[in-house]
């Protein structure tokens, strides 16, 4: 077959299918025009999920008869002021979205400049245009796209239901909105539930923004990031790592105020997070990066969704300290949605009649012993005498010491099954899973000395032997010399057993055997004994789940006040290392309002 030119249309078509995807990427192009044009309200119509209806109207600079007419031409832009793609301060710059929706859809553009005594209507049906002709209109620009791809049938059989190109639409007018909190945006339509998002300006502009689109909650359960390193700016919030979502899309990302998709943001917030969240939830954040123009590149996808930076690790550094650093600021602060999580699983008793329920008097309990739930001794305050709850040293009044109201945790009150503290502050009451909490402290620990060098050791008085599978041996002892920078001396002992003899000093009196056999389990699993190094964190997980304090174990009440005190003095304290949260905070006006009091 001879080679040919292809048809004017038929160019326009192919280039539609590389930048009109669906109705979501017209309105994509159509609103980041209208950003480019200076608009300071932006409203976005829709109908039939945008296959029958798209309008878009600003009220930016708008454009005069020859730009108008120029507009609908092939690689026509206003949006480069020279002829080079390695600056690009603009949302829009290739000039072939106009005529590339001009070309599978009707295409209907009226624009008035603030000089001009009326506007210029010019349409585009399936790629011949007619116009500009006059129209009454105030300064700005309306754009309509009617039946998109109408003529196309085999890109429309390929688009899915109403319902879901109307969500598409709105994730793509949310990110827009979410990237310039001072333009004002409305989007409505029949297909759809109306969202208004006001401009908001000043410090708080941004954070005032993302509650808008994301909700309050976001914004009260994330922290605020503000860093710059080697020109790279980092902003936005991270939600606390106990404020997660089951899939990624509450992940949102801006560089230079264009919303991407980019692989080393992504594993730069995974990295970021690796230690606080569990590998199958995943933390909101809105990530916003300012870099120079020339240090990106923009051009590499026909839609502007993707990027490719300069100096990649730089900006993956950048965004992995700043939120290293946010979340470190945060301490052991949990996100409310615990909470609130914990009340709604409350339920007042439904009674069947007027009477009074009768109630059997509470057999005393040991003051240690054969109980669910035990007070902590000489705490200072009485308590009633409950089934399973004793007071050992009760005093005569009831009021409480005033000591619980100088810790942001509180004071210990008592040990419930034998894993959870009740703590009391100032605000209300605080319920601490000892374990988690503890888990979280020694995975600092061996973090702050590994460090500084090898983590101390404490020899064993015998040597431990543990007996293992052969293939497991092997693997510790290949692995032995890297294991010894966390403290953990083995030898091979024999064709089926290691013998242990050091262990991390900071595990103390922990269950040796099972961390030997876990940390053979990880081996087992990474499949390569060169990953040891590289699998640092979950290495010294393991170490620090062995050497936690255990559920089922009592604790004394200096040693559960002391476990808070280390809470509050320790970064990221407020979630385990598996992601869970350590405690959960019911403040006095939630626990009334549970009982139906109020204030």
């Amino acid at each position: 077959m001879p080679i040919r030119q292809l048809p004017e249309d038929l160019i326009n078509r192919i280039a539609a299918g590389e930048v009109v995807e669906r109705p979501a990427s017209v309105v994509k192009e159509l609103v980041e025009n209208a950003i480019d044009a200076g608009a300071s309200r932006i409203v976005v119509t829709t109908a039939a999920g945008g296959k029958g209806l798209i309008r878009i109207e600003d009220d930016g600079h708008g454009m005069d008869r020859a730009d108008l007419v120029l507009s609908v031409e092939r690689h026509a832009t206003s949006k480069l002021s020279e002829d080079e793609l390695d600056d690009i301060r603009t949302l829009g710059f290739r000039g072939e979205a106009l005529a590339s929706i001009g070309s599978v859809a009707e295409l209907s553009i009226a624009s008035r400049t603030a000089q001009a005594d009326s506007g210029l209507r010019l349409e585009v049906r399936n790629g011949v245009r007619s116009g500009p002709v006059p129209q009454a209109m105030n300064r700005g620009t309306i754009v309509e796209v009617k039946n998109l791809f109408a003529k196309v049938p085999a890109r429309l059989k390929f688009l899915k239901s109403d319902r879901a190109e109307a969500g598409a639409i709105t994730d793509v007018v949310k990110r827009l909105a979410m990237a310039n909190p001072a333009v004002h945006f409305v989007l409505n339509g029949s297909d759809r539930t109306a969202s208004n998002w006001p401009a908001v300006s000043g410090a708080g502009a941004l954070q005032a923004r993302l509650g808008q689109v994301i909700g309050d909650d976001f914004a009260r359960n994330a922290v605020t990031l503000a860093s710059s390193r080697h020109g790279v700016v980092v902003a936005g919030l991270a939600g606390l790592p106990t404020y997660t979502r089951a899939n990624s899309l509450s992940q949102f990302y801006f560089v230079n105020g264009r919303s991407v998709r980019d692989k080393v943001l992504v594993g730069a917030i995974r990295a970021a997070y690796a230690d606080y969240t569990f590998r199958d939830r995943f933390p909101v954040v809105a990530l916003y990066i300012a870099v120079d123009p020339g240090e990106v590149d923009v051009n590499v996808h026909p839609a502007k969704a993707e990027l490719r930076f300069r100096d990649a690790g730089a900006v993956r550094s950048a965004v992995i300290r700043a939120i290293g650093e946010a979340l470190t600021a945060a301490g052991f602060k949990a996100s409310a949605t615990v909470a609130e999580d914990v009340l709604g699983a409350f339920t007042a008793p439904a009674y069947e009649s007027a009477e009074a329920p009768a109630f059997r008097a509470p057999q005393q309990a040991s003051a240690w012993g054969g109980s669910s739930m035990r007070a902590a001794p000489d705490n200072g305050w009485a308590s009633p005498r409950l089934d399973g709850f004793t007071e050992p040293s009760a005093r005569v009044e009831a009021e409480p010491s005033p000591a619980f109201a100088e810790y942001p945790l509180g004071t210990a009150r008592a040990q419930m099954f034998d894993n959870f503290i009740i703590a009391q502050n100032g605000e209300g009451l605080l319920l601490v899973d000892q374990h988690a909490a503890h888990e979280r402290l020694v995975y600092e620990r061996f973090k702050a000395q590994l460090a500084s060098g090898p983590v101390p050791s404490q020899a064993q008085l015998i040597p431990l032997v543990i007996e293992l599978p052969e293939e497991d041996c092997a693997r510790l002892e290949e692995a032995a010399p890297e294991l010894e920078r966390f403290g953990l001396y083995l030898e091979r002992f024999g064709p089926r057993a290691i013998a242990v003899r050091e262990t991390p000093a900071l595990l103390g009196n922990s269950d040796i055997d099972g961390l030997v056999r876990d940390v053979a389990d990880g081996l087992a699993e990474w499949d390569s004994i060169a990953a040891v190094s590289d699998r640092m964190e979950a290495i010294i997980a393991r170490m620090a789940c062995h050497g936690s304090v255990r559920s089922g174990r009592r604790l004394r009440v200096d040693e559960m006040n002391a476990l808070l005190r280390d809470m509050e003095a320790t970064p990221h304290s407020g979630q385990c290392i598996h992601g869970r949260p350590t405690y959960v905070e019911l403040k006095q006006k939630d626990i009334e309002r549970l009982f139906g009091r109020s204030r």
